[in-house]
């Protein structure tokens, strides 16, 4: 198992190398970058999207293109020149980018273009939110689906399954954001009733309540954006889980352990369990990365939740090339870490499955 970890962890470095390299050359051929985005702003423009609202006249050029925008807005060369060796971009892209690497292989993600604080420090602020709807999410659905799940597969054509599969299906069917957008209006004072806060994790009192009232507080403001957060991971997992154990129901070795005067409860949960688990453990690490990283940015607007959504897509409109390459690389390394970590629930769940033997 340790030589089979080790080339997955190996495999890691030309797997994000690839990554950013992709991401680098694309954004290199994106118009509007940090110097137009400052020069938009010095123009009122409020970022460098306005230009391109208002005609070919006012549109922002691309960075090899400064001498004549530069002009056009009346702004010294001397100027652009310095902001772009302020924000490292007189030197060639190729050197910008094996630079960049170098730093980010010793964690050192740098400064964001234009909050004045660290990327990594600029993460660890906003994590908090987005680790509230993931854990909770993934947590909840899957203490929902695999009961449900289990329920559906032993009684597999009921009326039972034939409804939740009704309201299974309808549930995947409906966005993430509509269903927000539903909670806020029905629960959240938008047209019924005011029963759950709208904005934010705590309340504004939040430091002078006692320990249960912050408990509480918490649960309170996070209900709705996790409901929304948890509609489509719970479907799938439901779904996955009932197939899974009908499979493992028609097999053999069910047969027998039945044959053998074994209780139903035990051959369902003593043989079948451990088998039929494994492809929806399988599943976990797409849930949790799909639920903390997919559909964060629209829940949290929706509930105004400031979390690594809205982080990542302020940074690419606002192009601040550190905080977007940074978290790129930072979350492309958690979701790779994260999928070594589901080969290892494999055998936990069970230790008849051996890596070691498997090549490449």
């Amino acid at each position: 198992m340790g030589a089979y970890i080790l080339r997955r962890l190996l495999l890691i470095i030309p797997t994000l190398f690839g990554i950013m390299v992709i991401n680098f050359v694309l954004v290199q051929f994106v118009p509007g970058g940090p110097v137009e985005q400052v020069i938009a702003r010095m123009q009122g423009e409020g970022d460098v999207f306005g230009g391109f609202a208002g005609g070919a006249e006012d549109a922002t050029l691309s960075e090899t293109e400064t001498a004549g925008y530069a002009g056009a807005r009346g702004l010294p060369q001397e100027f652009i020149d310095e902001l772009k060796a302020q924000y490292g971009l007189d030197k060639p892209p190729l050197e910008r980018f094996v630079n960049m690497m170098w730093n980010y292989m010793r964690f050192d993600f740098g400064e964001s273009y234009f909050r004045s604080i660290s990327v990594t420090d600029l993460v660890l602020e906003k994590m908090p939110v987005s680790v509230t709807l993931g854990l909770w999410s993934t947590l909840i659905a899957y203490l929902i689906s695999i009961p449900l799940g289990i329920s559906k597969a032993v009684r597999d054509g009921t009326r039972f399954d034939n409804w939740t599969s009704a309201v299974i299906i309808a549930a995947y069917a409906i966005p993430g954001f509509l269903f927000a957008v539903l909670l806020v209006v029905l629960f959240a004072g938008g047209s019924y009733w005011q029963i759950f806060p709208l904005r934010g994790l705590t309340s504004d009192n939040f430091s002078d309540l006692s320990l249960w009232g912050k408990a509480v507080d918490y649960l309170w403001h996070i209900t709705l954006p996790v409901l929304a957060s948890t509609i489509s991971a719970f479907a799938t997992l439901t779904l996955l889980t009932k197939n899974s154990f009908l499979d493992e129901i028609k097999k053999h070795y069910v047969m027998t352990a039945r044959a053998k005067g074994l209780s139903e409860r035990r051959v369902l949960y003593g043989h079948v369990f451990r088998n039929a688990m494994l492809i929806v453990i399988a599943g976990f690490p797409a849930v949790f990365i799909g639920v903390f990283f997919g559909g964060s940015l629209l829940i949290e607007t929706i509930f105004s939740l400031d979390g690594l959504g809205r982080l990542g897509f302020e940074a690419a409109l606002s192009r601040d090339y550190p905080v977007m390459f940074g978290t790129l690389f930072l979350f492309g390394l958690i979701g790779l870490v994260v999928n070594i970590l589901s080969d290892l629930c494999y055998v936990l769940v069970d230790p008849r499955i051996d890596f070691e033997t498997r090549e490449g």
